[in-house]
């Protein structure tokens, strides 16, 4: 069953809101990324996108062919007058900044860059947003790894205290609280401008080639006819389709312009229960759908990562009316058959187009 049961009115992605309006994204050369810019363009959008080159070989970006039909604009968000002169002269309507340093093991070999990227770059972000009178509406993506994470079964809500093992949980945290200083300090008295901020699950889907990552990793191993290779097979994470998250982001953006005092706060946007999951029921699945595919367990010793993460999304479902609609064994079998398309060299920008036109569809079957 591709939708999950139960309806939410009003959940729908509104096309005439985003007809003709300016989108500034960071972070489009990225996974998550590639798949915002390819919906926006559906919509109608008029979108402008900041970041450096893809980090990939290959990656989403050049697959699907994203900078066809967008401005795109290779810079650093580190580089603070570069940010700034891009979005002044893209004067956007709305910004959604998800560019940052987004992977656990790196933030160990690398704490400053990730510092510097997802703190400072949100920071110079903010700047020029706060110079930009065009901007009526911002998402600063997080992540769900902010919680101070107690290893407990119960999960997490927007109000529960932030925190961070590892540097890239950390900083994540940093900018929850940078966000809210902003908006506290400087933006409160531009009273046509709402920022909020954005926590996800662990999101999947086909095109992600990132590194130290579960499913790039299950992907590459199966693709060489090689054994996958798992440091911590138990532990247990709120999957979900990339798409998922991302209309959340879109939903939420249009909320905040539309009346830009009832939304600027954190929000939580994962999977319901059902579908947090551990590492080694994604094997299962996956490793079914692929003749010949087998994993083990890697018997070295690891930086630590957490081991039980749950979100709550009751304050989504309940303030902005969304809720998930795709189940994580359907997601998983969504994701097998992308990466074997990719493998047989089909127009995966129209792969991509379709999928997200059924995952519409399917939202909106279930607003009904």
């Amino acid at each position: 069953m591709a939708i999950k049961e139960g309806s939410v009115e009003n959940m729908v992605i509104a096309s005439g809101f985003w007809q003709g309006k300016k989108v500034f994204v960071t972070g489009h050369t990225g996974f998550k990324g590639s798949w915002l810019l390819l919906w926006l363009q559906q919509l109608g959008a008029q979108v402008t996108g900041y970041s450096r080159p893809p980090l990939t070989q290959p990656n989403l970006f050049e697959v699907a062919n994203i900078a066809e039909g967008i401005d795109s604009i290779f810079g650093d968000i580190c580089d603070q007058n570069a940010i700034n002169k891009a979005i002044l002269e893209c004067q956007p309507d709305i910004v959604i900044h998800m560019a940052a340093q987004a992977l656990v093991r790196f933030s160990y070999q690398n704490p400053v860059e990730t510092y510097q990227t997802n703190v400072m770059g949100t920071l110079h972000v903010l700047e020029a947003i706060k110079a930009c009178d065009s901007v009526k509406s911002v998402v600063i993506v997080t992540t769900d790894k902010c919680y101070e994470n107690k290893e407990w079964i119960w999960a997490y809500r927007e109000n529960d205290p932030l925190g961070g093992h590892d540097p890239y949980s950390s900083s994540k945290a940093c900018v929850e609280l940078l966000v809210s200083s902003y908006r506290n300090s400087f933006l409160s008295n531009k009273q046509t401008l709402s920022i909020a901020t954005a926590r996800a699950g662990n999101v999947i889907a086909g095109g992600d080639w990132s590194e130290d990552r579960l499913i790039p990793d299950i992907l590459k191993a199966f693709q060489n006819n090689q054994t996958v290779t798992i440091r911590n097979p138990k532990a247990t994470r709120p999957w979900q389709h990339v798409l998922e998250p991302l209309s959340g982001y879109l939903l939420l953006a249009q909320k905040l312009y539309e009346q830009p005092d009832e939304y600027t706060e954190a929000w939580n946007f994962g999977p319901l229960e059902d579908d947090v999951k551990p590492v080694d029921w994604i094997l299962e699945r996956m490793t079914e759908n692929w003749v010949g595919a087998n994993w083990q367990l890697d018997e070295g010793s690891h930086p630590h990562e957490a081991g039980l993460l749950k979100l709550d999304i009751s304050k989504a479902k309940s303030k902005l009316q969304w809720q998930p609609v795709w189940y994580l064994e359907n997601t998983l079998g969504k994701i097998i058959r992308w990466h074997q398309a990719w493998m047989k060299q089909e127009d995966m920008r129209q792969y991509c187009i379709q999928e997200i036109e059924q995952y519409v569809s399917d939202r909106d079957k279930a607003s009904h």
